[in-house]
């Protein structure tokens, strides 16, 4: 992985512009099968331009998720800090992790499917992506703790697999489904099981 983000405005919008069309066609083809070529076609650009940017395929996979996780934390973040409470925070959690995804179904594919069938690599290239939303849900609970409202006993980080692997089951249920529902309208009973089981006096 040696792909430099471009900050030079015309460059960086160019490097974006393939992000997004290698999302689209990472979830519509998925990784193996997609080709260089069909990313360079849908970014309206010619295949040589990608190498220019990016390294290989698997340098633009990780780019992919790499700014998208960035974009995410970035819009969580700032909504998070409107509330002081760690039960509010966990329901503006839980209610945008929902709603980000619904409202954009290929990131919600390419996270869900196309992550899950890449190599060890690969894998190592997106874990401080993750590593960082990890830490956000932990500092959360920490609040929590500290405020009175959460369990002290119960330890952080198994808490934090308990939050994020309750919204990642949500979610690939919701991927995987061969109907249509709203994956938003779960926020309210997974937000009710968690806070029932994280709360020292249960609401």
């Amino acid at each position: 992985m040696n792909s430099k983000v471009p900050l030079e405005p015309r460059k960086r919008e160019k490097y974006m512009a393939i992000i997004d069309a290698a999302l689209e066609v990472f979830a519509e083809y998925g990784y193996h099968n997609c080709q260089v070529a069909k990313i360079a076609r849908q970014a309206g650009i010619a295949d040589g331009t990608i190498y220019l940017y990016f390294a290989n395929k698997e340098d633009v996979l990780v780019s992919v998720f790499r700014e998208k996780m960035n974009e995410f934390i970035t819009q969580l973040k700032v909504l998070l800090q409107l509330h002081t409470s760690a039960l509010e925070k966990l329901s503006v959690l839980v209610n945008f992790h929902f709603n980000h995804l619904e409202k954009n179904p290929s990131l919600a594919n390419f996270i869900q499917i196309q992550l899950r069938q890449s190599d060890a690599s690969i894998r190592s290239g997106i874990a401080e992506p993750l590593k960082q939303y990890y830490q956000l849900i932990e500092t959360l609970i920490d609040e929590g703790k500290q405020q009175g409202t959460f369990n002290p006993q119960i330890k952080t980080k198994v808490t934090r697999e308990v939050i994020f692997g309750c919204m990642d089951e949500i979610v690939s249920c919701w991927v995987f489904s061969s109907r249509k529902y709203s994956l938003s309208k779960n926020a309210s009973d997974v937000l009710t099981i968690l806070k029932s089981g994280l709360t020292v006096n249960q609401p």
